[in-house]
């Protein structure tokens, strides 16, 4: 089957050269399918011995054990990335976390006004700190830390909270400045309902991939 086009990154070079890895394997199964499929596996895949460790270290974020559910981190990343501008991420873990969380609603409107939200204020807390370290870094203060742990938050919540945020300001300007498009609507959601239940290990991916039998 033809692959669907999508807009070149911009680094071809790095987008036409995929190391053997799990991440060509995706980039693979996904082209022979005739679907989209997110380019950020290009750059996984340029230098895989470089990105294997950072995709083990955002399983470990995302997934390991937290005080912070895995949906709330999700949606952490997808409003730092929405902060950032960052279209591609947003929507990609906007996705994961309307899966995790159990719903689209919540998400949009954390994004488009967090503040009217109907996010507990606790968690709006966590939403502001993230805002603050990824607008405002040189302001920060140990009051920011203290104002957490008044609202209830544990210093282990708030490590996680801190990583999650540093690993999506790092996610928004690689993808961004590599020029990595979203895809449709449709491709999101169908990746958020797959990295809600595989994580970010591609080997696990892929396995549900092929357990499933329905392409990328």
């Amino acid at each position: 089957m033809k692959a669907v086009e999508q807009t070149p990154t911009w680094l071809p070079e790095v987008e036409a050269n995929p190391q053997p890895s799990p991440y060509a394997d995706l980039i693979r199964i996904a082209k022979e399918s005739g679907r989209e499929h997110w380019q950020i596996w290009h750059l996984f895949a340029f230098r895989p011995e470089v990105t294997s460790p950072l995709a083990s270290f955002t399983e470990g974020v995302m997934r390991g054990d937290a005080p912070i559910s895995g949906g709330l981190r999700e949606l952490i990343a997808a409003y730092t990335s929405w902060t950032n501008q960052c279209e591609f991420c947003w929507r990609s873990h906007a996705a994961i976390a309307a899966e995790m969380l159990g719903s689209e609603d919540l998400v949009r409107k954390v994004l488009e006004d967090m503040e009217t939200s109907p996010l507990p204020e606790h968690e709006k807390a966590l939403m502001r700190f993230a805002r603050k370290i990824t607008k405002e870094l040189p302001a920060m203060r140990e009051d920011d830390v203290e104002e957490l742990r008044r609202m209830g938050w544990s210093d282990e919540a708030i490590y996680y909270t801190i990583l999650v945020v540093a690993l999506f300001n790092f996610y928004n300007r690689w993808v961004t400045t590599s020029g990595v498009h979203p895809v449709s609507d449709e491709v999101h959601r169908m990746h958020g309902k797959r990295l809600a239940v595989s994580g970010y290990e591609p080997k696990n991916r892929l396995m549900g991939i092929k357990a499933s039998g329905n392409g990328v």
